[in-house]
């Protein structure tokens, strides 16, 4: 962990301030396939705060042992019984928390780059460790850096214990009782009475599952940001209308990855009604599709794929609570030929990745879920053919809605973990309104052709092709 960007302070096990009453939770359809990625690693920069660091440790050890008694299973380990059924034993053991010092960085050396800098790596704990290694490895490690002039605080939790969801709803707990909130808005649901809960046994190798994609491939990583306006035009592009910037737009249309509501339309004076059949975080995956498989060069034959991550929790019937403690997501894939791509228009792009998105109901979940109980593996996370892109997290997710105690974050960052030529992962931009950040991760030639490409950039915040 030590490096020469970061030195480590301290390290101590964080224990949950009450013990746990909850029972072995058994992993599920959506949770074992996960077993073979690397750790979530997500956190959040903050401004220096306004009290000594010494303090900050000291509240930040306190209210993640009070977190962890909101959500158990957090502090657990794994456990496989007798038929090869994998468990969270809720057994309190622990969580790493560790204190780093990066006093020669600042915020502008995080967020001031073009790429994102190697040193934001060296910021996360439990690096290239795979989930299946949570039999004894804690479940959870916090890492707080001191930088020259900031906090940065990342997390790194076992991905076959949380989904995205669930991972920000643990960050907003921890950070709601650091400020002192007395009862927390996202109380975890930990039920286990799901399809999602099947009898099927996933083999698995005596060492354990490994990582499906090369750790050391040579990579550059860039955040590429669309404010509000760009995300409106592009909108209005995918679908053929005539938007103005006052239209009045429901946020969470404006970046849900699929709708049908009718959104109402400003034209002179008057409000008619229309049906959205794309949605805006649509249109961006269809204009990023388009641009990377331009820099691709492949030939027209070629077959890609673009991979979206969906939440299931309101797709099911009976639907899961929202905060519904685990994974829940399934991996959509559209294709398209290179040819079909780049002779259609955006919007035939945009359709493909809409149709699928709304034919993924709760008959297609449980689909999924048979198609995995008749051949239970682990998912199988790359780009193998050279061609695909895998679009994780959502600017849905409430990354900025963390306040420790002295405001909100000034960015969002993720560590090395689960990286390879083509993962993406959208963030929430930090001005709100439907703001979207993509965190984009391709091969060295395919991110110089993005960078060039004019129908891409375009949208792009702050960039000018002239």
């Amino acid at each position: 962990m030590p490096s020469a960007a970061v030195t480590l302070h301290s390290k101590c096990t964080i224990f949950p301030s009450q013990k746990s009453c909850l029972p072995d939770l058994k992993l599920s359809v959506s949770d074992l396939p996960m077993l073979s990625v690397h750790y979530i690693q997500k956190g959040a920069l903050f401004t220096r705060p306004p009290f000594p660091i010494a303090h900050l440790i000291s509240l930040l050890k306190l209210s993640l042992s009070q977190t962890l008694s909101h959500l158990p299973p957090l502090a657990g380990r794994f456990v496989t019984d007798p038929n090869g059924y994998v468990y969270i034993s809720c057994n309190d053991a622990g969580v790493d928390f560790i204190h780093a010092t990066a006093t020669h960085i600042f915020i502008r050396d995080v967020i001031g780059s073009i790429d994102v800098p190697h040193h934001v790596k060296e910021f996360f704990p439990l690096d290239h460790t795979v989930s299946y290694q949570g039999h004894i490895s804690p479940l959870l490690a916090v890492q707080v850096t001191e930088l020259a002039n900031g906090v940065f605080i990342g997390c790194a939790v076992n991905h076959s214990v949380t989904d995205g969801t669930s991972f920000w709803n643990f960050f907003n707990t921890f950070a709601e009782v650091s400020r002192g909130v007395k009862k927390i808005t996202r109380q975890p649901d930990f039920t286990r009475n799901s399809i999602l809960i099947s009898n099927a046994v996933l083999k698995l190798p005596a060492d354990g599952p490994k990582v499906t994609f090369a750790v050391d491939a040579p990579l550059r990583e860039r955040i590429f940001s669309f404010n509000r306006e760009s995300i409106l035009r592009l909108k209005e592009k995918t679908n053929n209308q005539i938007l103005n910037f006052d239209t009045e737009i429901n946020i969470v249309e404006l970046m849900g990855k699929h709708s049908n509501d009718p959104l109402k339309l400003k034209t002179g004076n008057a409000m008619v009604n229309s049906t959205v059949e794309i949605s805006s975080f649509q249109s961006l995956c269809a204009l990023l599709w388009r641009a990377v498989t331009r820099a691709r060069k492949f030939p027209s034959l070629k077959m890609t794929t673009f991979r979206m991550a969906v939440n299931c929790r309101h797709r099911l019937q009976p639907k899961l609570n929202p905060f519904y403690f685990g994974n829940a997501i399934q991996s959509i894939p559209t294709y398209a030929s290179a040819g079909d791509i780049l002779s259609s228009d955006l919007q035939w792009c945009a359709e493909q990745l809409n149709k699928n998105v709304k034919a993924h109901d709760n008959s297609m979940v449980n689909r999924y879920v048979e198609d995995w109980e008749n051949d239970p593996r682990c998912f199988p996370l790359g780009n193998f053919d050279g061609a695909m892109l895998t679009m994780g997290s959502s600017p849905r997710f409430p990354m900025y809605d963390n306040d420790f105690g002295w405001g909100r974050p000034v960015s969002v960052r993720s560590g090395r973990a689960n990286k390879f030529d083509g993962k993406i992962s959208a963030f929430p931009g930090r001005e709100g309104g439907g703001s979207v950040d993509l965190e984009v991760v391709l091969s060295p030639e395919t991110m110089e052709g993005l960078e060039s490409d004019k129908e891409f950039m375009q949208y792009v915040s702050g960039y000018s092709m002239f």
